[in-house]
């Protein structure tokens, strides 16, 4: 009679505890949760970024558009891309900074 009082408590506690367990540490749990809380910032951070990128990228197609071409922005992107200079430009080229301390060679003599 004593062994059956205690039966009901015992698979209570045990059921408690197995659904405390996967509560915690289960694959829908509360660690589970916070993981994809995490991975959600990280997430909606980058999509913000591609945002960004995106409307730029727009906003350079709108400039190249037959409706409303800007002549400017279609000079500069061939010029950069095909590497070419007009005729009346004035070109500055930077010098090289030489190289500190770099050991001078003095021809050998035999």
């Amino acid at each position: 009679m004593r062994f059956t009082a205690f039966i009901f408590p015992l698979l209570a506690c045990g059921a408690a505890g197995y659904f405390d367990y996967h509560l915690q540490i289960g694959d829908h749990g509360l660690k589970a949760r916070a993981d994809l809380e995490r991975r959600k910032e990280v997430l909606e951070g980058e999509l913000a970024g591609l945002k960004e990128v995106k409307d730029r990228l727009e906003r350079d197609v709108a400039l190249l558009r037959p409706e409303s071409l800007d002549p400017d922005m279609l000079d500069e992107r061939a010029r950069a891309i095909l590497d070419l200079a007009h005729p009346d430009d004035l070109i500055m080229m930077k010098r090289r900074q030489p190289v500190p301390d770099a050991p001078t060679r003095s021809p050998r003599r035999k």
